[in-house]
């Protein structure tokens, strides 16, 4: 079977076949769950009751308030932590939208299907409709869902970012680099393509450290035997996943790693070197029917100011440069 094959049979059976964790290992990953920001990312002042069973009713990936926003943006999920700062901040500048911007994180794949939808989706027993304003995710998928007209042009691009290998704090399956994640033994969750963008630059990244064969290991023979658990959300599974034992490295953005490590979890990272390792470049565009399209232009402007790329850098990004000529 081809490595992309056993992706789409991955992205079917993304939680079967992959091995059991010991039981010292799930007992270690017992009370390890998302959301990991304890109500940050959650823009509405007035809650409500409060009512959140991290381990059954979780929706980590869903802010605010959906019933009156002034301002809806999609966001590929990759800096769900950067986004209460970027709020907090664009609110302080202007006031007229605190506790009223509602945003989503989930993968951009995802985002684009739910425009599609008209902005309606369902997690759980729960459905509801917020079209989005912004979509913001590389800007390659941007730029392709302005030649669709989902999005009005220019893609506006902001930050760029680099990948890591995620791994458990003190590095315990003993991972130097790509090339170990090809070790038949070595349990990985690894982001799904049909879903999630970073798969493409994943892809590059081994065929730059190993030829086919280590993509095809990582992607293929290890998918099959369930040694690779492909992730629907992988900047939430990924983390969890190595904090259980159920994973012991992943490759995500290295931006997730700091993250992880600055909030004080138990995970650490392996630097990929510059000859291997893929740049992405993050982008945004105002929607085709955006219902608050002076907002979205706001928050454009926002993003790519000092103010929101010093948010930006806290976790590793570097403010885009276009290139010369």
């Amino acid at each position: 079977m081809s490595a992309i094959g056993a992706f789409i049979i991955g992205a079917a059976h993304a939680d079967e076949g992959a091995p059991a964790a010991s039981a010292a290992a799930h007992a270690q990953g017992q009370g390890v769950y998302p959301p990991w920001q304890h109500g940050a990312n959650n823009d509405s002042p007035a809650r409500g009751l409060s009512f959140t069973e991290p381990d059954a009713d979780n929706l980590a990936d869903f802010h605010g308030d959906p019933i009156h926003p002034s301002l809806v943006l999609y966001v590929g999920g990759n800096y769900f932590f950067a986004m209460a700062p970027l709020v907090q901040a664009f609110e302080a500048r202007y006031p007229q939208y605190k506790g009223h911007v509602y945003w989503e994180t989930i993968p951009p794949g995802l985002l684009v299907k739910q425009i599609e939808n008209g902005g309606t989706v369902t997690v759980g027993n729960m459905t509801w409709t917020v079209p989005a304003d912004v979509y913001l995710a590389g800007l390659k998928a941007v730029q392709k869902q302005i030649d669709t007209g989902l999005l009005q042009a220019p893609a506006q691009p902001y930050v760029t970012n680099t990948l890591t290998i995620m791994v458990r704090a003190g590095n315990p399956a003993h991972i130097t680099g790509l090339a170990d994640l090809g070790r038949p033994e070595v349990r990985l969750a690894m982001p799904n393509p049909e879903f999630e963008g970073i798969a493409r630059q994943i892809k590059a990244s081994l065929e730059h450290a190993g030829g086919d064969a280590l993509f095809n290991d990582v992607y293929g023979t290890k998918v099959a035997d369930g040694s690779t658990v492909l992730t629907h959300i992988h900047h939430r599974q990924t983390p969890l996943w190595i904090m259980q034992g159920k994973a012991q490295a992943g490759v995500t953005w290295q931006s997730e790693a700091m993250f992880q490590e600055q909030a004080g979890h138990p995970i650490s990272h392996v630097d990929i070197p510059a000859a291997d390792n893929t740049t992405a470049i993050y982008a945004g565009a105002v929607t085709a029917h955006a219902p608050h399209a002076e907002a979205a232009r706001r928050w454009l402007g926002f993003i790519r100011s000092p103010a929101g790329l010093a948010i930006f850098e806290r976790y590793g990004f570097k403010p885009y440069q276009a290139k010369a000529g």
